[in-house]
């Protein structure tokens, strides 16, 4: 039914981050925004079901790249250098997952993010049908598809050929509240070759849909694609892929040129500050990427490689990490941080309808309390301020309450869809099978 949430601070993630003293969001009965402002300018609504929050009330968080079900392998091979990482560790233990496998990693992934106010990610890993119900029964909100990659044992052909199915069967978006959206997800063009790229992107485009893609995450990584084509942006360019909707995850080794080119093309950057401090991966070019008008989110890449999935975590890094690579303090404030895991990382997928409170847009919303020293101070403080204390302070550690399309899926700060400990109990059976 149509609901009413109030509450002190309402921070509807509009471009200018304003902070609304005494605001409503009114939610329709089809799970969408209707109304985002001040109390005093709330249209009358009779017969509206009226919820008080005590506390500031958000959009949920936005992961633009994730490997989710990566719970399973959280903290092998912690202290390996990316592709050592990968290629002796990851690669090897996943080729022992089974579909069933993902789906409980998934489980616990999404509970995970949710708990911490993330409500949609976007995600690239195997078996992703598996990984689709598992969303769907957390009641979160996720971009997948089927993994795209050039490995021993798999086709990629195959890969393009089961998304195309997948989309022309289901459409992009479909689940209750259109938590699921099916996208292309290309590894990386140095583990793709030129024309699964092609092939990839011409699929792609003929269906609207978002391409999920590494690039230069590693310096050494592409050196073989940097040779013959100047740059990994340049050959994706080159291939089509630029034309549509792409999120870039990482996007660390990128010169000037290739920010231009992202520019131009309305190319997403998915910063993952974390992941890329703890493989020694490298700084993006965050300051520049913004400069240009690129769309940048913020990712928290795998559990696997980070280790965990709190986004709020990416908020700070992004900011810390591009004020020492700048040497500036104002490099990047409280609010601009806040708003690349929001609006800015709804942008970066090509999505206009959720990581802000705005009429149209999904009712995905976030309440965090006061019940902690940071905000000791209380709301009554200026608006910089209240948004420092929230995003340098409390962070994830407050989240109470979570909804989805308007439903109600964390309440005190626990899913009301999942057993958690249950959840916990199953990724432990599986990662010691996967040991081995």
């Amino acid at each position: 039914m149509p609901r009413r949430f109030r509450a002190p601070v309402v921070l509807p993630a509009d471009p200018s981050c304003s902070v609304l003293r005494d605001g409503v969001v009114d939610i329709g009965d089809d799970g969408r925004i209707v109304f985002c402002g001040l109390a005093a300018d709330a249209p009358p609504w009779p017969d509206l079901l009226v919820t008080e929050l005590p506390g500031i009330l958000l959009p949920g968080l936005v992961n633009t790249h994730a490997h989710s079900p990566m719970t399973l392998l959280r903290g092998m091979g912690g202290e390996l250098p990316l592709l050592r990482w990968l290629r002796e560790i990851i690669w090897p233990a996943e080729a022992r997952l089974r579909p069933s496998d993902v789906r409980t990693g998934m489980v616990l992934g999404s509970v995970e993010m949710l708990r911490h106010g993330v409500t949609t990610s976007a995600e690239m890993y195997f078996h992703s049908e598996q990984m689709a119900d598992a969303v769907l029964s957390t009641g979160a909100r996720v971009l997948l598809g089927t993994p795209i990659i050039d490995l021993p044992g798999l086709d990629w052909r195959e890969m393009i050929t089961a998304t195309e199915r997948w989309i022309d069967a289901d459409g992009l978006r479909w689940g209750p509240g259109e938590r699921v959206e099916l996208t292309y997800t290309a590894h990386s063009a140095y583990m793709l070759p030129v024309e699964a790229l092609r092939l990839t992107a011409e699929s792609a485009a003929a269906r609207g849909a978002l391409v999920q893609i590494h690039v230069a995450e590693a310096a050494d990584e592409d050196l073989a694609q940097r040779a013959e084509f100047g740059s990994v942006p340049k050959l994706l360019d080159r291939v089509g892929m630029l034309a549509g909707r792409v999120i870039a995850a990482h996007a660390i080794h990128l010169s000037d040129e290739d920010i231009a080119l992202f520019a131009e093309r309305r190319v997403g950057v998915a910063h993952c500050p974390g992941s890329n401090a703890k493989l020694a991966s490298g700084m993006a070019r965050l300051r520049e990427l913004r400069a240009a008008a690129v769309p940048v989110g913020l990712g928290t890449d795998g559990p696997a490689s980070n280790d965990d999935l709190d986004l709020w975590e990416e908020v700070q890094l992004a900011a810390m990490l591009s004020r020492l690579a700048t040497g500036d303090s104002t490099a990047l404030g409280a609010a601009s941080a806040l708003l690349l895991a929001t609006r800015d990382g709804a942008a970066a997928l090509g999505r206009d309808d959720i990581g802000a409170l705005e009429p149209g847009r999904w009712a995905d919303l976030v309440h965090i309390d006061l019940d902690d020293p940071t905000f000791a101070t209380g709301l009554d403080v200026p608006d910089d301020q209240l948004l420092s204390n929230l995003v340098w302070g409390a962070g994830s550690r407050r989240v109470r309450d979570v909804w989805v399309a308007g439903e109600q899926v964390i309440g005190e700060g626990e899913s009301l869809r999942v057993d958690r400990a249950k959840a916990q109990a199953e990724v432990a059976e599986a990662a010691a099978r996967i040991r081995g």
